[in-house]
């Protein structure tokens, strides 16, 4: 099954949100950001300027917490920029 770009959105929120939340993630979940963010930039249908120029930021923080030695520090430094790009996606109105 292939999520519609809403779904990819709103997953990529869910994981963010949660990430910031717990303070805490798992690898496979900074895989997953990298997938989603990937699969929207590739597929070209997001029109909201802000939303495009985060999502490198965004991939490269998946990127960053997949390596990362402590999670909870890689989290606690981007929690700034996490709350902004969540705010940015909610922001976006696909339906």
């Amino acid at each position: 099954m292939t999520l519609t770009l809403n779904n990819q959105l709103k997953l990529l929120q869910d994981i963010l949100s949660e990430q910031n939340e717990d303070c805490c993630g798992e690898i496979s979940e900074y895989q997953q950001i990298k997938r989603l963010v990937q699969a929207m930039m590739a597929n070209g249908s997001i029109s909201d300027e802000e939303l495009l120029q985060l999502l490198p930021e965004i991939y490269n923080y998946g990127r960053q917490g997949e390596i990362a030695h402590n999670d909870a520090e890689h989290i606690t430094a981007n929690k700034e920029k996490i709350e902004t790009w969540v705010s940015a996606i909610q922001q976006i109105n696909l339906e």
